[in-house]
This record gives C-alpha cells, sequence and structure tokens, in this order.
C-alpha cells in the first residue's frame, strides 16, 4: 500500500475513533436530557468540526466535566465569529450579533430560545454557572469589530491584543469555570494562550479579508506605517496591496507578540494544576501555525497555509495534539 494512502486511511481511523470517544461520553452525560437537548448538543458538534477543526481535536482531549460545555461554547463562538461572513449584507451580519446579545439575556432570564446552539449553551449555564459577563464580552467584542469600517484600521497591536483577549482568551476562562477550575495562574496561561491564538488567526485570515473588501483590517496603523504599507487616500489612511515584503515584516512583527504571549504561557505551565492544562491545549495549534508561518516566510498568502491542519498534514497535527495532551503539556 502506498504511504499516502496509508496515511489517509490510517487519519480517517484516528478521526473516526476520536469521534466515538467523544460521542461515548457525551452521551453518557446526558441520558436523562430529551432528544431536542442531545440534537442541540449534536449540532454543537458538528459546527465545530466543520469551521474550527483544530479546536474540535483540541475538545477532544478534555475531561468529561469539561467537554460538553467546550463543545456549546465554541458553538456559541463559531456563530458570532462567523456571523459577518456569512450574511449578504453587512448590515445582516451584525443583526445577527445582536440577536446573540439578546439572546443571551433571554438565557439567562430562563426564556425558551429555538436556536440549537442557544439551547445547548442554556443548559450548559444552568449546569455550570457560566459568567453572563463573560459571554457578554464575546457578543460585545464582535459587534464592536462588526462596526468598525474596514478602512478603519486599528491602531496598535495592543488594540488586537484586547480583541483577541475578548474573544479567544474569555473562552478558555468559560472552559476552566465549567470544569471547576479556579487559579490565578490558570487564568495568566489562558490570558497568554488566548491573546497568542487570537492574533495568529487573525494573521492567518488577512488573505480572505483582502479577496473580501481589498483591505487588511487587522493590520494596525503603526505596524502598517513601519514597514513601509501605510498610504493616505482620499484623507484616509489604507494599505498597500502591492508590498509583498512589507507585508511579510509587518506579520512577522505581530507574529512575534504572538509568540511572546506563548512563551510566557508555558513559563507559567509548572504553577498550572495538572486537570487545567488540557484546557490549554490550543496553544498548539497556535504553535502549529506559527511555525507554518514560519516556514513561508511569514507570506499569508502562501498556498502551503491553507493546506491540511494549518499547513501541517492532519494526521501528524493530530499525533502531536495526542503527544501534548499525554504528557500534560501545552
Amino acid at each position: 500500500m502506498p504511504i499516502s494512502v496509508f496515511i489517509r486511511t490510517f487519519s480517517k481511523f484516528v478521526c473516526q475513533w476520536l469521534l466515538s470517544v467523544l460521542e461515548e461520553s457525551h452521551w453518557g452525560l446526558m441520558k436523562a436530557a430529551s432528544s431536542s437537548l442531545r440534537a442541540a448538543f449534536s449540532h454543537c458538534v458538528v459546527q465545530v468540526r466543520s469551521y474550527d477543526y483544530h479546536h474540535y481535536l483540541c475538545l477532544l482531549e478534555l475531561p468529561a466535566n469539561m467537554r460538553k460545555a467546550a463543545f456549546a461554547l465554541r458553538a456559541f463562538n463559531v456563530e458570532t465569529a462567523r456571523a459577518m461572513d456569512v450574511a449578504s449584507d453587512p448590515k445582516i451580519g451584525l443583526m445577527r450579533l445582536l440577536w446573540w446579545e439578546e439572546a443571551i439575556d433571554k438565557i439567562y432570564a430562563n426564556k425558551l430560545i429555538e436556536h440549537p446552539t442557544a439551547q445547548a449553551l442554556s443548559s450548559v449555564i444552568s449546569e455550570s454557572k457560566i459568567s453572563k459577563a463573560w459571554l457578554k464580552r464575546v457578543v460585545n467584542a464582535r459587534i464592536n469589530d462588526a462596526n468598525r469600517d474596514v478602512i478603519d484600521l486599528p491602531e496598535s497591536i495592543e488594540e488586537l491584543e484586547k480583541y483577541a483577549e475578548d474573544t479567544a482568551s474569555t473562552l478558555l476562562y468559560m472552559t476552566l469555570q465549567a470544569g471547576g477550575i479556579k487559579s490565578t495562574a490558570v487564568d495568566h496561561a489562558a490570558s497568554h494562550v488566548g491573546k497568542a491564538s487570537g492574533l495568529l488567526l487573525l494573521l492567518k485570515s488577512l488573505p480572505y479579508h483582502a479577496s473580501r473588501n481589498r483591505h487588511f483590517s487587522y493590520i494596525p496603523a503603526k505596524v502598517a506605517a513601519k514597514h513601509g504599507l501605510l498610504v493616505k487616500e482620499g484623507g484616509r489612511s489604507e494599505i498597500r496591496l502591492d508590498s509583498r515584503e512589507g507585508l511579510c515584516d509587518a506579520v512577522f512583527e505581530m507574529a512575534s507578540v504572538a509568540n511572546a504571549h506563548l512563551v510566557k504561557a508555558r513559563e507559567l505551565a509548572n504553577s498550572v494544576p495538572v486537570e487545567a492544562r488540557k484546557a490549554l491545549l490550543p496553544a498548539v495549534p497556535a504553535q502549529v501555525l506559527l511555525d507554518s508561518l514560519s516556514k513561508v516566510q511569514f507570506d499569508v498568502f502562501d498556498s502551503r497555509l491553507a493546506r491540511g491542519v494549518l499547513g501541517k498534514p492532519p494526521l501528524w497535527f493530530q499525533l502531536k495534539l495526542k503527544w501534548y495532551s499525554w504528557r500534560g503539556i501545552y
């Protein structure tokens, strides 16, 4: 059998095995749940697997007391993160986000919402007492981003770090809360992992946003100016699309900030309780993406970044994640 066929076959087997493990524990937790609630959680699993695959694999490694909540929370993140992308009109995308803002209020008021992700989220909130303020923080960050004009650049990397903190880091806080883990060291580590992950995913999305609106909406003005990318058009600042070298330099600078966050998160590892470390496994795909960017000299338009999982073969990524999980590191 050719090695490529073997790798594809084995990769498929690993995926199916991991999914069966999830389903076994997932349904075990929900034997008494209604069929509609089971369908709601199944919807969450499918959404995360379809649109956030690398984090889907991370969630499969979580202990059972975190996994169900984590899938509902990640599905909520998928819904809010994709709201603007799936809408044919930005106003419709903003309406979706405002709907989620209202839905959170309804969930905490114990009102029924006919939406599978909202139903799963309501169940998780009831069981785990997830903080309303954190859910609001995520959706409000998305709303603020949606209200920003595509040609209105963030001023500094610190603005993007705050956005990553309010979205990616906050998702980790809620996952830890669902697992009953309270630790200042864990919170600090989660903050750094989330910031690194958020920044790197923004970098990966640059070609997509450029193809949609011809703008690099997530390169800060200060970074763009430093690398000769900033131009004045009609009294407004825009980023040049024709300087690949300058763009690579800007991406490198931003990726270096993400790398610094990963280093800080790992420096805290010895003070992070063992039971919390799997919740920080998103550091692994962040590192993988950082390594993939380095391999292509930080050219976000290099087609190799779109291959496999974050630029790496799926089996390689799964085995790396399994290795980190087994060793209790991130």
